[in-house]
């Protein structure tokens, strides 16, 4: 039997899950027929714990679509009671379970407008941004969700900084901007490799710019480098060189972008001679 997370194994009912199966209204097997819910007429004549306690034991079972079904028969016989406010939330955390994102965000929002000041409200604001997370494809692809998933974490942060919630959701935002820095990075190589700079040029500035944390900027410094002085900026390549060698003096990339000075004669001192690479580190 799977383990539920803490903060759903909160909204278990005190009742015994197996007093609902010894009664026999879990198999789905009743010659009375089924519902429009898809539910045993047994089932659907369930008062509110036992409808709600089937569900909660289709998901400890895996049958998530079938708890979902019970949760929202929760909600529509008994709308106006404490376990339709619990099976509004189980249904949310049962679609994301069972893999519907879309479905699960939709659930949750509900909720959350619903019931903003609820205890539980945390871990719905937690859990729509999981659903987000879940679906952050690779960087070649559109990255909508990502940031979707960006913003829904950092609610999380926001709202309720002192919860466990909030500690895991900082960690998973580094994971959303170092993703949306990776896609950045792969759109302003393509732009490079075609010989479009200026375009370039802007998908590395927003790399340094927005995601300076992560660890794609020393990379964009130096490719933002490349590309000045392809573009004939030698002094903006050099500056650019400089900022570089400043943040990351060991970094290889900054080994990279020296060298390439040195390859264009960017970087001779008075004397003729190349400076070494610590000459940058000075100029900031």
């Amino acid at each position: 039997m799977m383990m539920l997370p803490i903060a759903v194994r909160r909204l278990l009912p005190g009742m015994v899950l197996a007093s609902v199966l010894a009664a026999g209204f879990l198999t789905g097997c009743s010659s009375k027929g089924d519902n429009r819910l898809g539910l045993t007429t047994d089932l659907a004549s369930l008062p509110p714990d036992k409808l709600y306690n089937a569900g909660i034991d289709s998901l400890q079972s895996g049958r998530y679509a079938d708890a979902v079904t019970r949760f929202d028969a929760v909600e529509q016989n008994y709308p106006y009671s404490t376990w339709s406010t619990k099976a509004q939330l189980m249904h949310g955390y049962a679609e994301y379970k069972r893999g519907d994102y879309d479905d699960a965000v939709s659930a949750l929002e509900r909720y959350i407008q619903l019931h903003p000041s609820n205890p539980d409200t945390a871990y719905a604001y937690y859990l729509r941004g999981l659903s987000y997370y879940e679906q952050i494809s690779d960087i070649q692809r559109d990255q909508a969700n990502t940031s979707k998933a960006l913003d829904a974490l950092n609610d999380v942060v926001t709202r309720y900084p002192d919860t466990d919630y909030a500690r895991d959701a900082k960690l998973k935002i580094d994971l959303c901007r170092d993703h949306l820095a990776g896609k950045e990075m792969a759109v302003g190589r393509w732009y490079e490799g075609q010989h479009l700079y200026v375009a370039a040029l802007n998908r590395y500035q927003t790399v340094v710019t927005d995601y300076q944390t992560t660890n794609h900027t020393p990379e964009a410094l130096e490719r933002i480098t490349e590309v000045y002085l392809a573009m004939g900026l030698p002094d903006e390549a050099r500056k650019t060189a400089a900022v570089l060698g400043y943040n990351y003096p060991g970094n290889e990339w900054y080994q990279k972008a020296y060298s390439l000075l040195i390859d264009n004669g960017v970087v001779p001192d008075k004397n003729g001679k190349t400076e070494s690479p610590g000459f940058f580190s000075r100029l900031f």
